[in-house]
């Protein structure tokens, strides 16, 4: 379990691809520059779909965890 603290935390379990990724795109919208966005995430295609978002947009990923399938991502907005 991660000990960063999030500005905003998104629950994207349930959905499927392409959603997890559009709707942290959305949510990243609203926040500021150096804020910190948690993903959770059941489908299994979001590790890799989060890893091409973060390299196509630079949002960095400080950290990425797996658990009783789920996902959780933190983003650093840039």
């Amino acid at each position: 379990m991660s000990d960063i603290t999030p500005t905003q935390e998104l629950d994207a379990r349930g959905l499927n691809c392409p959603l997890p990724v559009h709707r942290t795109k959305q949510a990243i919208k609203g926040l500021e520059s150096g804020d910190v966005l948690k993903v959770i995430a059941s489908d299994p295609g979001s590790v890799a779909d989060m890893a091409a978002f973060s390299r196509r947009t630079h949002h960095e990923i400080l950290d990425q965890s797996e658990g009783d399938g789920e996902f959780v991502f933190f983003f650093k907005v840039k």
